[in-house]
């Protein structure tokens, strides 16, 4: 067990979320996603957590593993054209991890999407949280429209909402 790591999420409360994404950078963020889904027919969801719970810690659960649940707790997978995207943030750790569908993960590949999760983390180290995240969305629905734009009419599948768990 690495002892820091446990400190940080053991000391990571509510407060501390809140302090980094107040309501004014959770509507940014749901009216970027928004946006952004103009522009392909797929679903980006934002799930935001402050730290892992304790037996979640102790058990030694990895970021990647959470965002896994995350996406399946969500139902980021049950879309249509099968590519929804989960952007998930653990704030404690101040790491990124991107879960994409099958239809959209194929395309872009493991690479394209640590390469996006990698300069979210650069921003968040610089304290740009707000930027961090609607960077990484767009980057996001970047790939969406490339492999799937938008046509006709647009359902929205999945709410824009961030989701603080």
């Amino acid at each position: 067990m690495n002892g820091t790591r446990i400190i940080k999420h053991l000391t990571m409360t509510h407060w501390h979320v809140n302090r980094y994404f107040p309501g004014t950078v959770l509507t940014a963020i749901e009216n970027s996603i928004r946006l952004a889904e103009k522009t392909h027919s797929g679903e980006i969801c934002f799930a935001l957590e402050g730290a892992l719970h304790t037996r979640s810690l102790f058990m030694g659960q990895t970021a990647r593993e959470r965002a896994i649940e995350v996406f399946s707790q969500l139902r980021v997978w049950d879309t249509e054209h099968n590519n929804g995207v989960l952007i998930y943030l653990l704030l404690a750790d101040r790491d990124v991890e991107i879960v994409a569908d099958r239809g959209i993960d194929l395309k872009v590949g493991k690479q394209g999407w640590e390469d996006i999760c990698r300069k979210m983390e650069d921003a968040f180290r610089q304290r740009h949280y707000q930027q961090g995240v609607i960077s990484g969305i767009n980057a996001v629905a970047e790939q969406l429209a490339r492999y799937f734009p938008a046509s006709g009419v647009n359902h929205n599948e999945l709410p824009d909402r961030p989701v603080i768990l």
